[in-house]
This record gives structure tokens, sequence and C-alpha cells, in this order.
């Protein structure tokens, strides 16, 4: 990468050779990006003076110019604020977002698309994303899985950034929390697979929608926790009111994928509440006595969807 000179701004010392070899090069996976920056911090006593000569003076007022520091990527297109949020260099990227208020630099995204925003729920520094969110940054951008900071949050169990996110996003609230990513999962969705009960519950009392469904298959949260084998996740949806007569697009209400299960709890809590009509496996004559003896894959196998 080629960072530009001037000679009325003093540049920040940046060789990403020696970036490279003193915090790794390359990285490769969302997964991997969650971790990435955060532990070569505490063994990396040079990186303070790699920012520290960024030409950022915080008494002077912000410049609408081109500013050549905001333009300064590595080679995974990370800018500036990416790499203080990444590295917990907390002084420097609040001084960032006090010079970017309602700057588009602010929602730059690097190769794996993601923002400041992403990267302060992933190294969980909600100090950071409620400064991020008040200056301007945008919820609604999306990483290279579809994944809003929220979708994180949700992901991760974090309720502090879920509580900062939905704090300072009153007015897009509704839109964020019906947001699919790539996979087919809204926030919902992705708190229900991990079985974060505290964020099922407050997702739904902040409005979002309990049977909303899988674009891929239409199976609801509820289906997920019957799929997962989640009692208490089970028990929670039942009594904030999901619906146990949806059908996902294979016609199988949540009840079904109890078949070939040996949860009694949860087929207990599903049946009387089941339509009667709907009790039976679809296309089938069979009765719950015909399941028994089969194998878990035998019963269950034509009816995962989105695994």
């Amino acid at each position: 990468m080629d960072v530009h000179s001037s000679a009325n701004h003093r540049q920040m010392d940046y060789n990403l050779d020696n970036m490279d070899a003193k915090h790794g090069k390359g990285l490769l996976c969302p997964e991997d990006r969650f971790d990435s920056g955060v532990d070569s911090l505490k063994e990396d006593e040079d990186l303070s003076r790699e920012f520290g000569d960024m030409s950022m003076d915080p008494t002077e007022p912000v410049s609408e110019e081109y500013e050549p520091w905001r333009a300064a990527v590595t080679e995974d297109g990370d800018t500036l604020l990416h790499l203080s949020i990444i590295h917990e260099a907390t002084e420097k990227a609040q001084h960032l977002i006090r010079l970017s208020y309602n700057h588009s630099f602010l929602n730059i995204q690097n190769h794996q698309r993601q923002t400041a925003l992403h990267l302060a729920v992933i190294t969980e520094q909600p100090q950071l994303l409620d400064q991020l969110l008040k200056a301007g940054a945008d919820p609604l951008l999306v990483d290279n899985s579809g994944n809003t900071p929220l979708h994180i949050a949700c992901k991760r169990g974090s309720l502090t950034c879920f509580g900062v996110i939905t704090q300072n996003c009153q007015r897009r609230l509704t839109s964020i929390l019906s947001a699919y990513n790539y996979s087919g999962h809204n926030c919902l969705h992705l708190a229900s697979v991990n079985g974060y009960i505290s964020l099922v519950e407050s997702l739904i009392r902040l409005g979002a929608d309990i049977n909303a469904q899988e674009p891929c298959s239409g199976r609801t949260a509820l289906h997920l926790a019957v799929d997962h084998q989640n009692p208490t996740l089970v028990c929670c949806l039942l009594n904030l009111g999901a619906d146990v007569n949806c059908l996902n697009y294979g016609g199988f209400t949540p009840y079904h994928l109890t078949f070939g299960r040996h949860n009694n709890e949860i087929r207990s809590q599903l049946y009387d509440r089941t339509s009667q009509e709907l009790r039976d496996m679809p296309d089938s004559e069979s009765d719950d006595s015909d399941m028994e003896g089969l194998s878990e894959d035998e019963v269950y196998d034509d009816i995962k969807f989105g695994k």
C-alpha cells in the first residue's frame, strides 16, 4: 500500500511489512477475525509508536478537506480506526471518532466488509460502540456473511453490546431486527440457535417477530429450539406466544421435529398445544408408535433444513 505524503502533514510511519511481521498477515475468515490483533497488542511494545506518528491535533477543528490518514489502509483494507479498535488502542480510536463525526470514514469496510462497529462488537468494546453510533456510524451495514453488528452481538451472546446498539438505534430498530444475514438468519434466529434466553426475551420485547421464518427453510425460532433440543428455550418461546402450528416449508410443525428425538420434555410441551390435525407427520398415516425402533437419522433426516 502507498501512503500519500504531504509537506503540510506529518505522516504515520506506516510500514506494512513490519505490520505483517509483528501482527500476522492475512485475516482469512470472519471467525478468525473475531480475535485478530487483540492478543498481539499485549505482546507488542512498539504499537504505540506506530500510532503515535499520526498527524492529528485534537485541538484543531475538524477539516472537511481531504486528510491523508483517512485514506491509509492495510492490505486487508483496515483503516487506522479499524486497527485502533482491533488493538484496543482506545484513546486513539476515540480521537479518530471525534475527528470523523458524521464522516463516511466511520463506515469504511475492510476486505471482509467489517466496519468499525463490527470490530467494536467482536472485541467487546461497548464504550467505543456507543461513541461510534453517536458519531453517525451505520448499524445496518453488513459484513461478508451478511451480519450487521447486532447479528454479531446476538451470535456471541453479548448483552452489553446488544444493549448499546438497541438503545442507540430506536428509530431504525425495526429494520435491524428484521434483517437476515446470508445464511437466512435474523437476530432472533441467531440468539435461539445459540441458546441465549435473555437475548431472545429482549429481542421479542423490542418487537422482533417471534414467528419470523428462515427464508431458506421456513423454520421459526421455535423450530430451531426443538432442532437444538433446548427445552428451556422451547418453554420460553411458548410463554412468549410462539405459534406451535406454524409450518416450515416442508410442512412440518415444531412438534413434528420431536419425532425420533428422545427429549420427552419438549415433546410433552408441544403435544397438547399443537392442533390435533397437525400432530401426525405430513403425508403419513403413521402414529407415534410407528416411529419406535427407528434411528434418529431414519426418522429425522428428511426434515433437517439449513444445517
